[in-house]
């Protein structure tokens, strides 16, 4: 089993106005935007300097003709798509969109757990691994949050299909309780049963930001909604929820200046 096997390797969004949607994250978090050169799809490559983090793209037609809203969608490394896309299966998820090669990029499939929050397995054509940034590094993902249908069973599906093992778990009172995920012994996100005002089950991503409160302002400046926050995180942080215009739901995190 390769070492970056259940990784989070990339993050990208898929949203209604890709242009809108460039200028937004470009000016809110800081990234650089650049035109991806595939030949076959309209794909931009967002990035912390010279290191590529993610992409955008747009909504298919099909997908929001099917209801489909605009996502933050995770990249999580594995060894083999086709297999773990079964396993998937196997597990009571779902496959949305089956195992495909990206020519020079990789192979990948759009799957969801058993109650439907969407995840990318991925494996990328070079073995090369970048190296991590450090901690808090703005611009970079710093925490990755499950919204799930059931806390414990979600868990126990993540734990199975990559190994993840258990963090802390913190009593959140009548919110219930937040688990602490690990990956490869390295604390990487949360789990909880979502609250009853989130539609559905949704992964959750938090870009790290220098300034919190500064953050925040960019963010209604520029037409997207702090939905919650700032609010105080365990290690000094703090973190806002957003939606950006289009819709598609992301976080951010930060001290307070």
């Amino acid at each position: 089993m390769s070492s970056s096997q259940g990784t989070f390797v990339w993050y990208d969004v898929m949203t209604t106005d890709s242009k809108a949607a460039e200028t937004f994250y470009r000016d809110v978090v800081g990234w650089r935007t650049q035109d991806s050169g595939l030949s076959d799809r309209s794909y931009t490559i967002l990035s912390v300097g010279e290191t590529p983090i993610g992409g955008l793209m747009p909504l298919p037609a099909e997908a929001r003709a099917a209801g489909a809203q605009p996502v933050w969608s995770g990249y999580v490394a594995v060894d083999d798509v086709d297999a773990m896309a079964a396993k998937v299966k196997g597990a009571g998820g779902s496959i949305h969109r089956a195992p495909e090669d990206i020519p020079g990029i990789g192979r990948f499939a759009y799957v969801a757990d058993p109650h439907g929050a969407g995840f990318i397995l991925f494996k990328g054509a070079s073995s090369a691994q970048p190296q991590p940034p450090a901690p808090g590094t703005p611009g970079h993902v710093g925490w990755r949050e499950l919204h799930a249908g059931d806390g414990p069973a979600a868990f126990a599906f993540y734990s199975k299909l990559f190994g993840w093992t258990k963090g802390e778990a913190m009593d959140m009172g009548p919110m219930g309780v937040y688990q602490l995920f690990a990956i490869g012994g390295v604390p990487s996100g949360g789990m909880m049963t979502k609250n009853a005002a989130m539609p559905k089950p949704t992964w959750l991503y938090y870009f790290n930001v220098d300034d919190i409160e500064a953050a925040g302002a960019r963010v209604k400046d520029k037409k997207g909604q702090v939905l919650n926050g700032p609010m105080a995180v365990p290690g000094g942080s703090w973190i806002i929820q957003c939606r950006d215009p289009q819709g598609a739901m992301f976080a951010l995190l930060g001290p307070k200046r």
